[in-house]
């Protein structure tokens, strides 16, 4: 008896009849081959699945400890300005308190401070001195390197080297000739002294900018100059935007600088009308330190308000300010 075979369609395998439980035989050669070859990736996965991981675990551990000693070093630095915020706000009795959180909030140490002492005019002179400063040195200091980067003279190598002789000398040294000297100009007790004198540039920055300017291309320069350019103009409109991130950063540390300066203040300023804020500090240390009881409350809150603004210009260029250090200790 002839037994009649199952068609299937076109183009479809055909598939054997098989008993319940069985594999097919299709499947169970897949099985086979798959396990073989299996198990030598099975050998290997792992292996890199362990390694993987063990790299991303000791990643994630370095990263932690970076951040616990950042936020370590945080506290630190910033812990001496909290406390001094924090005791501004504190009654006399309870200035030093180690508590951060005055436990009796009070604003009537910033009152007394402006009603005893002429706070606003001493950070408007303050300011205006700080401005003068830093943007004439910036430009005198500028403008001497870029003779001794740009220019080729006879004797320039001596001459550099005489300016930076020049930050050899102590401060001390030339202060009392440098009072004598604007003592017969007459602006002993003006604010002309704690500015003017930035106008001869300083050997520190001519020596940070020449060394930024000697990294610019020579050809930029000379190719300006053949297409009819000035040496105002090449300097000017080439050279001083190039020199930017160095010119930032020469700006920044003249107005730290200018703006904690007490020693000049000291010498020349008499009269509290013209004083700026180190020096007024001063003499609010003389009225409620010395010679008396301590009003630590009026002195510290005073600190305060002189030190807010330099952290308002942080905050507002600290890009400018990080990409300029970074910039010119690179081209440095």
């Amino acid at each position: 008896m002839s037994r009649v075979l199952p068609q299937g369609t076109p183009g479809q395998e055909f598939e054997p009849e098989r008993e319940p439980g069985t594999v097919p035989v299709a499947e169970e050669r897949k099985d086979a081959a798959g396990s073989r070859g299996g198990g030598a990736a099975g050998s290997a996965r792992p292996a890199s699945t362990r390694s993987g991981r063990s790299a991303r675990r000791g990643k994630r551990v370095r990263r932690v400890v970076v951040i616990a000693v950042l936020t370590l070093l945080t506290v630190i630095f910033a812990y001496p300005f909290v406390w001094l915020v924090s005791a501004s706000f504190k009654p006399r009795g309870e200035v030093f308190d180690n508590a951060l959180i005055p436990k009796t909030f009070t604003l009537d140490n910033y009152v007394q401070v402006w009603q005893e002492a002429p706070v606003g005019l001493w950070l408007l002179n303050t300011a205006i001195v700080t401005v003068l400063a830093a943007v004439t040195v910036t430009l005198s200091s500028a403008m001497v390197a870029w003779g001794f980067s740009y220019f080729r003279f006879r004797g320039r190598g001596a001459l550099f080297a005489l300016v930076l002789g020049s930050m050899m000398l102590p401060g001390a040294v030339t202060m009392i000739p440098t009072f004598l000297i604007w003592n017969g100009l007459g602006f002993v007790g003006t604010l002309v002294p704690l500015w003017a004198g930035n106008l001869f540039g300083s050997a520190f920055y001519i020596f940070l900018l020449r060394q930024f300017m000697l990294g610019l291309p020579r050809e930029l320069f000379e190719a300006a100059r053949v297409d009819g350019a000035s040496q105002w103009a090449v300097f000017w409109r080439i050279a001083v935007p190039l020199t930017r991130p160095a010119l930032a950063v020469v700006l920044v540390f003249e107005v730290q600088a200018v703006w904690t300066d007490l020693m000049r203040a000291l010498i020349y300023l008499r009269d509290s009308s013209t004083f700026t804020i180190p020096r007024g500090l001063k003499s609010l240390v003389d009225a409620f330190g010395f010679g008396g009881e301590w009003h630590w409350e009026i002195i510290v809150t005073a600190s305060v308000i002189a030190t807010i603004p330099m952290i308002i210009i942080f905050f507002l260029g600290q890009k400018q300010i990080i990409q300029g250090v970074s910039t010119s200790g690179l081209k440095g």
